[in-house]
């Protein structure tokens, strides 16, 4: 009854018999290796982007604080929401590797809003030199809390970007679970929707740890090589991520897995308000925020469930207080483990 994390699952066998596959003889080291060659022709396929340039690196911060880098000046801010994940679970990685530049952040919870979006950068590069300029917007899709934007969304978001001149970065480390939830293509949602640059997560939906930086502006691309190397995020052993991105797109496995982690999320989710949870945000993929009483957390904590408590505590004398907690499923958890959490609950 693991619902900790996403980045908790095991790889997936087509993964790691990948891995084992290309783990013989010898490759030409960072990116230059031939499976290298075939992610890169399979993501241009998937984005229907043929000049689209494609990067690997091991983790999500790296992708989009490199990738955020690229289109901002140290004496820029990125506009993003209050939750967004690079502001929350990063570290001031995105400032750090930008040299310095700052977020500005979007109020008004989990989603921004065209209009949130505007007064926000209306508000910036209004006094000179002695303030922030503006630099990118950058999006999480799938939210931090478990939404997800619809097409007819981020276009409204990128179209206010574009109204100030300001490209648009999309925080995609659960991007196949938004595909499998809009029913949509990489395409409608990236650049076709007015993304510029996204990245495009494998680690959460069974990769062992790779993610992808799509851009669409080949411009940048140099300069990307530059503050990957630079950054320490340019892997000698290059092929092992890319054995691990090839087998991720080889069949749609990548849809295959999201598909699972959300059905996963959406059996969780019914159970729950069966026995009357209440939920904190709309769970549109394979993230949950609920609340239910205390007693039940007790009794499912001392059966060995993981999760996280997000709101509340858990000692306290009344067992019928509602304490909310995160729960996330991946593409390996079984229905099994689900109905027994439900019986716990």
């Amino acid at each position: 009854m693991f619902f900790a994390s996403d980045n908790a699952g095991p790889v997936h066998p087509q993964i790691m018999n990948r891995i084992l596959q290309d783990n013989t003889g010898h490759a030409m080291p960072y990116g230059n290796d031939p499976v290298m060659d075939e992610v890169r022709q399979a993501i241009r396929r998937t984005f229907e982007a043929p000049e689209a340039e494609v990067y690997l690196v091991a983790t999500g911060t790296a992708a989009n604080s490199l990738a955020l880098a690229c289109y901002t000046q140290p004496f820029d801010t990125i506009f993003c929401s209050n939750v967004a994940h690079i502001h929350e679970d990063e570290c001031n990685a995105p400032e750090f590797y930008a040299g310095g530049a700052k977020l500005t952040l979007v109020q008004g919870g989990d989603k921004m809003t065209p209009k949130s979006l505007h007064a926000t950068i209306a508000g910036e590069e209004v006094r000179g030199v002695h303030g922030p300029q503006r630099g990118p917007v950058s999006i999480t899709q799938v939210t931090e809390r478990g939404e997800v934007y619809t097409l007819d969304e981020l276009r409204a978001l990128t179209a206010v970007a574009k109204d100030f001149d300001l490209p648009v970065h999309l925080d995609g480390a659960r991007f196949a679970n938004a595909i499998n939830t809009l029913d949509c293509t990489a395409a409608e949602m990236t650049w076709k929707s007015g993304v510029d640059i996204v990245s495009f997560g494998g680690t959460k939906n069974g990769c062992m740890g790779v993610e992808a930086v799509v851009m669409f502006d080949a411009e940048k691309a140099w300069e990307f090589e530059l503050r990957r190397k630079r950054g320490a995020h340019l892997f000698s052993k290059h092929r092992f991520l890319s054995s691990q991105m090839a087998a991720y797109l080889d069949g749609e496995l990548w849809m295959e897995t999201a598909a699972a982690a959300n059905a996963n999320a959406q059996r969780l989710a019914a159970g729950l308000r069966d026995n009357g949870a209440e939920f904190l945000h709309q769970p549109d993929a394979n993230m949950i925020f609920a609340a239910f009483p205390r007693a039940a957390h007790k009794r499912l904590h001392a059966a060995g469930a993981k999760y996280y408590i997000w709101e509340g505590e858990m000692e306290g004398d009344d067992p019928d207080e509602m304490i909310a907690a995160r729960l996330v499923c991946d593409w390996s958890i079984s229905d099994a483990q689900i109905d027994q959490f439900l019986s716990y609950l």
